[in-house]
């Protein structure tokens, strides 16, 4: 999938792509409709009583506030999208425990590239997480993430790595997890409190370096997330610079909204100084914001531009179009594989 339309660089922005997806990847579109809350939010914020209101209801008719056990995505199940389609690497389901409040233990997908088991080589690692209302195995189903990798692989496109699919929902115990579920919208939302992310480098990222042959550093790290996921990718690489050298936030927003009193959501505090020693001295090697022209979180998107262009940081910006979905996700994760690890030094 060649990009076309690239802008020119200006300032602290790298480059700057605008592309217009082809329609056939349009179908299946599945809005993710929890983001009317965020509107609403910023209405009652702002005193628009009455639009707030009806956002409001709009939001709790339109999202999934109970659990339903009979969407056939409610649990992550095995790691396969039930097409036939057999990868070309190696799928891996691989238990790890947890340091932070939770379950006792969590399920990642890991995906090793073809040639793996016959050689000693080590490999580049990215990480990729879901969004709200997902789990380690919605990218697979959803994103036919293994159909998108082989097809860069064979294509040329990216070197071989290992790709991760980690589960970073918020559970309260083993209970909750139960066989690790997905969360409601709502729920998802108002438990974004930092508790995984805080463990997302040791627990994670510490056993996929102690189980599997990875290049332990930061130029040989990619992490990547869309949606809630962006957030969570942009808050875990700020909170360890050292750590990931690429970093993809795929239809972000970047300002949590405010906890209770006595909820562990400092992990969500202090961005902007995070960001000041991310980007300096070392910035990440790639550091890619995506977007489309009709995404909920369009205008969250431009006010990170403006930041990072006030204040010099690197980055890449592209703009497709469409809205807050599948189809732009997975042309996003596309390109970022195209690009991570061949950055120049």
């Amino acid at each position: 999938m060649a990009l076309s339309n690239k802008g020119l660089v200006r300032g602290p922005l790298k480059a700057e792509i605008r592309v217009r997806i082809p329609v056939a990847l349009r179908k299946g579109e599945d809005p993710v409709v929890f983001f009317f809350f965020f509107v609403t939010l910023q209405s009652f914020m702002r005193k628009r009583l009455i639009i707030g209101l009806l956002l409001a209801l709009g939001a709790l008719a339109s999202c999934g506030i109970t659990r339903d056990r009979t969407d056939p995505f409610y649990y992550a199940g095995p790691p396969d999208d039930g097409s036939g389609y057999v990868p070309d690497g190696k799928v891996e389901e691989a238990w790890y425990p947890c340091s932070v409040k939770g379950p006792t233990e969590r399920r990642m997908i890991v995906y090793l590239p073809p040639g793996y088991e016959q050689g000693n080589q080590h490999y580049p690692v990215v990480y990729t997480l879901h969004g709200a209302r997902g789990h380690e195995t919605a990218w697979i189903h959803r994103g036919k993430i293994f159909q998108v990798t082989d097809s860069v692989w064979r294509e040329g496109g990216a070197g071989p790595f290992i790709l991760v699919l980690p589960n970073v929902n918020q559970y309260q115990n083993d209970k909750d997890f139960e066989n690790s579920r997905y969360k409601d919208a709502l729920e998802s939302l108002f438990e974004i409190d930092g508790t995984v992310e805080k463990g997302f480098l040791n627990d994670v990222v510490g056993y996929v370096d102690a189980h599997y042959r990875t290049i332990p550093d930061k130029a040989h790290r990619a992490i990547c997330g869309l949606s809630v996921g962006a957030l969570q990718s942009m808050y875990i690489s700020a909170d360890h610079p050292d750590a990931f050298g690429y970093v993809g936030l795929f239809s972000p927003f970047w300002k949590v909204i405010p906890m209770p009193p006595g909820c562990n959501n400092d992990f969500y505090f202090g961005i902007k100084r995070k960001w000041k020693k991310q980007f300096a001295p070392d910035p990440p090697k790639g550091y890619y914001v995506f977007t489309s022209d009709q995404d909920y979180f369009y205008l969250h998107v431009q006010n990170l531009r403006r930041y990072f262009n006030r204040h010099g940081y690197p980055y890449t910006y592209i703009q497709t179009k469409g809205t807050h979905d599948w189809y732009n996700w997975v042309y996003y994760y596309r390109y970022l594989l195209e690009h991570a690890f061949r950055e120049e030094d």
